[in-house]
């Protein structure tokens, strides 16, 4: 019988780790309260020192000061907030910063710091065994190991798989039937349910290049361009405003970022070549300056948070910093930010790399371009607005940042040439002096001397069709990231991915056309016992579908979604809206609730994966919400128009609707009691009822 979700469970976890206090929580306890509770300054005051993991939650003559996982028993944020003491007394933080406290609170706490904060040592790095961990090792290819069984591995990505299956001692699933096949490569690729006539289709094509055949339309389709393009968005932290807007400020929101959105979805459907895609989003302007249509890809770097109170240097900073984390999490899966107030605690980025980075964002500044030249001024010959323009970004006045002395702006230290991290520069270091260094830097980023592009988006890519990467951290490949759990694979794919001109559907066609894709996602008691989070591979997890792609579902199924690609924003919870969810108006200032609702990321920054929460909230939208009642009466309507007069064919049509799949006796039998139950005088009622049930069943939201 068909389950129902059930969405009552788990709390939601932060999106914390330690990264995010020392990107976050550090600096702030530096900049602020370390001049008068830290041992390096001599001051306790109200014998509360702040500079060591234990002091911090020991706390003063008032009790503990951080009370893991425990906001409201903190004494610190009771201070932050004003609430009780006043710190730091010199003027309240930002909302947005306090927020960050609370989250790190919430999430546990977690504080590496082990001892009391002294000033940094002088950078010792021996750069020669610095360059031997694995990340930052060049990626090569590896002779195919030796495997038990041959038969039915199709790449080498098999092979690598089966030779550590063979090792523990564990034997592969075989092949997905058919349906389930579709199924899953049609969600994956397009983002979409395939339709019963594709299954059909599929399903009477027996010849062995069928499956093939189908991943390739599937990549031809624009679909494709729809769906991947949420990756890159979440990489991107992409938001149509900002988080703080004071009064009417209008500046601070970006009412044609869609542009740039229809920008990546335009990139990826046309397979723009990888390093291509990087360069012209880090550097468009540079490499074609007679061509401003192609400037909106500049909103990776323009649509970035823009605080308020621009012209202050604390401020300046704040910005700064967002564009080296976006670029260098994102792109290279290495945390440089958190090297503003000191050296790396655990990879081997002194400040003055992070100072070298942000000297190119220093350098570059926001830029409203207007959206045609006709109307660059108004009829009355007033300045046009903003919101009519596109914000990206163009080359300032080019300069060298001081080193900021713990972060804070007015401690400059040594000047820090524009360039790239050094740990990265194995022919020497890499200095920037053209311009601001933008297409510098995106060339050394794209360069096949560069370990890291190539292995990180390669990591991402398999994480989504796997349900799990390679590295389980995709954004820190660095000391305190995981390492990959099959790293003679992906140096191997990255450099193929390579060899072929950086193709992002070339990867993807070589991920879902393996062996290893294809595996059924049955659960064995052998592989539980031996290897129970399937890091191995031996079978295909099964995954939940992310919120695009369920919602996306329930319009295609009721044949209400609208193909139309490109264009304005929307909001997607009202029932009347039919484009894909992917064109949904994201707000840092206040996210759709329906998104927020179903894990969508924050938008204020870097994400390097969704989270997958269950919570009653989600089931009284399911349940209840005007969407959900449309889309449920959408599907009732089709199945009545288009299906036969028999109830029990109107039943198997419903799941060959929905699931790809033929109804079971037993589901014909439930469903047609349960129909027969509502009357005959209300059919129409009785079948809307009935495809909410299936609207909000397991087999919808997950995917084998």
């Amino acid at each position: 019988m068909l389950l129902v979700t059930a969405f009552c469970g788990r709390v939601p976890a932060a999106d914390v780790d330690r990264d995010f206090f020392e990107s976050k929580i550090r600096p702030v306890l530096v900049a602020r309260c370390y001049k008068c509770h830290s041992e390096q300054a001599g001051k306790a005051m109200g014998g509360l020192l702040l500079d060591s993991r234990e002091s911090t939650r020991r706390g003063g003559d008032s009790g503990a000061a951080v009370v893991p996982g425990e906001v409201d028993s903190s004494l610190l944020m009771s201070a932050l907030r004003y609430e009780s003491y006043e710190m730091p007394p010199d003027g309240r933080l930002p909302d947005a910063v306090i927020a960050d406290f609370a989250r790190w609170i919430t999430a546990g706490a977690d504080d590496p710091r082990d001892g009391a904060g002294g000033p940094d040592a002088a950078p010792t790095i021996d750069w020669e065994t610095a360059r031997a961990f694995w990340s930052f090792q060049p990626p090569r290819r590896h002779a195919l190991p030796r495997v038990e069984r041959l038969e039915g591995l199709r790449d080498p990505i098999d092979v690598f798989v089966a030779a550590k299956l063979d090792t523990a001692g564990l034997q592969a699933n075989p092949a997905a039937d058919r349906r389930t096949l579709i199924r899953r490569v049609t969600f994956d690729l397009i983002g979409l349910p395939p339709a019963a006539e594709d299954v059909a289709t599929f399903l009477a094509d027996r010849s062995p290049q069928a499956y093939d055949r189908l991943v390739d339309r599937l990549l031809a389709s624009p679909r494709y361009g729809e769906r991947w393009t949420r990756m890159w968005l979440d990489l991107a932290r992409y938001a149509e405003d900002q988080a703080h807007i004071v009064g009417n400020n209008s500046s601070l929101c970006y009412p044609n970022a869609y542009l740039y959105r229809d920008w990546v979805i335009g990139a990826l459907n046309a397979d723009m070549p990888y390093d291509t895609f990087l360069r012209r989003q880090l550097a468009a302007d540079l490499m074609e300056p007679h061509d401003p249509a192609g400037h909106v890809a500049l909103g990776f770097i323009g649509l970035g948070p823009k605080y308020y109170r621009r012209n202050s240097p604390e401020v300046m900073a704040e910005e700064w910093e967002d564009r080296v984390d976006i670029v260098t999490r994102g792109l290279l899966g290495l945390t440089v930010a958190c090297a503003r107030c000191h050296d790396h605690k655990y990879d081997p980025i002194p400040t003055s790399d992070y100072y070298a980075l942000a000297g190119v964002f220093a350098s570059t500044e926001m830029f409203n371009r207007p959206l045609d030249d006709e109307r660059e001024t108004a009829k009355n010959g007033q300045a046009k607005k903003e919101t009519d323009a596109v914000h990206i970004v163009r080359d300032g006045e080019a300069r060298d940042l001081h080193v900021m002395i713990r972060g804070d702006v007015k401690k400059q230290g040594p000047v820090a040439t524009r360039g790239f991290p050094r740990v990265l520069a194995s022919q020497g270091p890499i200095e920037f002096q053209q311009g601001s260094g933008r297409l510098e830097l995106a060339e050394a980023i794209v360069s096949g001397d560069n370990p890291l592009t190539a292995r990180v988006i390669v990591n991402r890519i398999w994480g989504l069709h796997f349900g799990q990467p390679l590295v389980a951290t995709p954004s820190n490949f660095g000391k305190l990231g995981q390492p990959p759990t099959h790293p003679e694979l992906l140096d191997d794919l990255a450099v193929r991915f390579m060899e072929a001109g950086w193709s992002l559907k070339w990867l993807h066609r070589t991920i879902v056309l393996s062996a290893t894709y294809r595996r059924s996602s049955e659960i064995r008691p052998e592989q539980q016992a031996i290897d129970p989070g399937n890091r191995l591979l031996a079978r295909m997890n099964r995954r939940r579908l992310d919120v695009e792609s369920w919602r996306d579902a329930l319009l295609a199924m009721g044949d209400r979604l609208d193909p139309t690609i490109g264009g304005t924003s929307i909001e997607p919870e009202r029932p009347d809206e039919r484009r894909r969810t992917v064109y949904s108006r994201i707000s840092r200032l206040e996210l759709n609730p329906m998104l927020a609702m179903f894990d969508f990321p924050d938008p204020s920054t870097h994400s390097a994966g969704r989270t997958e929460t269950t919570t009653p909230l989600q089931k009284l939208f399911v349940l209840n919400s005007p969407f959900m009642n449309a889309q449920a009466q959408a599907l009732a309507d089709r199945i009545l128009d288009i299906g036969p007069d028999n109830q029990n064919e109107r039943v198997d049509l419903a799941y060959q609707t929905l699931f790809g799949r033929p109804a079971s006796e037993l589901e014909i039998e439930l469903g047609c009691e349960f129909l027969a139950g509502c009357g005959a005088e209300d059919e129409q009622g009785g079948w809307i009822q009935y495809a909410q049930v299936l609207l909000a069943s397991n087999e919808l939201l997950i995917i084998d």
